[in-house]
């Protein structure tokens, strides 16, 4: 599903190099949840950004389903990501002026889907999220688990292969991050492909496989076989 291939991300040259990325191997099945853990200025988000197709490495390949991404140009990339991938981000990233429900539908907008397709998945994934019965309200009516979950329902809406979680309970509090990190620990058994970037360890242990990124490069990859 998701095979990167000695990436490297460099930014600057000679003595201001800046190696984001220092030669990254990795290979998540399908059907997998993992996550990439490291502290800030680790490399995560920047692997983030490479295995999402909004940036593209310096050197190296990734394959996304098969397909090599790693040269493509931004319009590909923006194809790739509307049709094989979901984004999970930390601060919700909705948009206030638009109702619950149609900020589920944008993703599926972009994608060229008719309006009512798009009203019917973006109802379906706000049902499978307990939120059915929320789609005419807005984001400020909504607690930020709620929220969370309106942008898990964005993610899902177009029924991607993968999907790549960005710090998704860090600001949430630990009730709700729990109920977030269930949820998704709920899709992944559905068949979801999941890759949770964190910084939290205690998050990181929920998750049957760990791998850890320090400097730039993988420094261990844990599989916990006690966790189903």
């Amino acid at each position: 599903m998701i095979e990167l291939k000695n990436i490297y991300k460099i930014y600057g040259d000679g003595e201001g190099e800046i190696r984001a990325l220092d030669g990254i191997s990795l290979h998540v099945s399908k059907g997998e949840f993992v996550s990439i853990v490291g502290s800030s200025g680790s490399g995560k988000s920047t692997c983030m950004n490479i295995i999402g197709c909004l940036d593209i490495p310096t050197s190296g390949e990734y394959y996304l389903n098969g397909t090599d991404v790693s040269t493509m140009t931004e319009n590909e990339l923006a194809h790739v990501r509307n049709r094989e991938l979901g984004f999970i981000f930390q601060q919700y990233n909705l948009i206030p002026k638009l109702t619950v429900r149609e900020n589920v539908e944008l993703p599926l907008l972009y994608k060229g889907v008719k309006a009512h397709e798009r009203t019917e998945l973006a109802l379906h994934a706000l049902d499978r999220v307990g939120l059915g019965d929320r789609g005419d309200k807005y984001p400020s009516q909504l607690s930020g688990g709620q929220q969370q979950r309106v942008s898990i329902a964005r993610a899902l809406a177009g029924e991607p292969p993968v999907i790549l979680a960005d710090e998704p309970t860090g600001a949430l509090d630990s009730k709700t991050g729990r109920e977030v990190l269930d949820f998704l620990k709920q899709l992944n058994r559905e068949g979801t492909t999941i890759v949770l970037i964190t910084h939290d360890n205690s998050i990181a242990a929920e998750i049957k496989r760990v791998v850890r990124i320090q400097d730039g490069r993988i420094v261990s990859d844990e599989v916990k076989e006690d966790l189903q």
